[in-house]
């Protein structure tokens, strides 16, 4: 063998070890990161719970507390939809993932810790609404959107563990949605110092936010 040709397969080998190309191995990342995201898209629902107050509550007093939670669903719903806009964008990023490495799933774990850090301020919010609240709530999405346009970089940074046809152009396009999800929170925070409930309504824009994200 020549030395050009041991070179070769020397580097061959050197980038086997050090970037996983196995499929069952990239599936086991994807497979436990849907299970963070569901997991923590159900604990959201733990919160919508009434006072107790007996047997003895008529349908008036039944009506005025199932709305006197208004804020616990506007957390819920929120919550729940800012947790897809992010699934959405995991699921996007990772059709176009081909490999993994050991940055990748660091990188990865990282963002599920903030995805499964969700219901917390989500509880906090529902129990106290005011500014304080709002602001931990809006850094803790803002965060989460962060660290899936970190994990983007990291993967197509000239095309590292990215499909080899993926051009630079549509790798930039990728970062729209959770710029604009990063955007909305950060905005939100400037809102709550002018009225708190404005900046909890504006975070409502996740949805569209979410079909923007979302092209099959």
């Amino acid at each position: 063998m020549s030395k050009k040709a041991h070179h070769s397969v020397h580097s061959a080998a050197s980038r086997a070890r050090t970037t996983g190309q196995d499929g069952l191995g990239l599936e086991r990342l994807i497979f436990f990161s849907d299970a963070v995201f569901a997991i923590a898209a159900t604990l959201l629902a733990l919160d919508l719970r009434l006072p107790s107050s007996g047997d003895s509550t008529s349908n008036a007093q039944l009506l005025d507390q199932l709305l006197g939670l208004w804020p616990k669903y506007l957390a819920y719903l929120v919550s729940f939809m800012a947790i897809g806009t992010f699934w959405v964008g995991h699921h996007r990023r990772f059709r176009l993932i081909m490999r993994y490495d050991r940055g990748l799933l660091t990188l990865n774990l990282l963002f599920l810790m903030v995805i499964a850090f969700v219901p917390f301020p989500t509880s906090v919010i529902s129990e106290t609404g005011n500014r304080t609240a709002t602001i931990f709530y809006a850094l803790t999405m803002a965060l989460g959107g962060l660290m899936l346009a970190t994990l983007w970089w990291y993967a197509s940074w000239h095309n590292r563990l990215t499909d080899p046809r993926l051009g630079a152009q549509q790798a930039r396009r990728e970062f729209v949605p959770m710029l604009l999800t990063v955007g909305l929170f950060v905005v939100s925070i400037g809102l709550a110092f002018l009225d708190e409930n404005l900046a909890r309504f504006s975070w409502l824009l996740v949805v569209p936010i979410s079909r923007f994200g979302y092209r099959g």
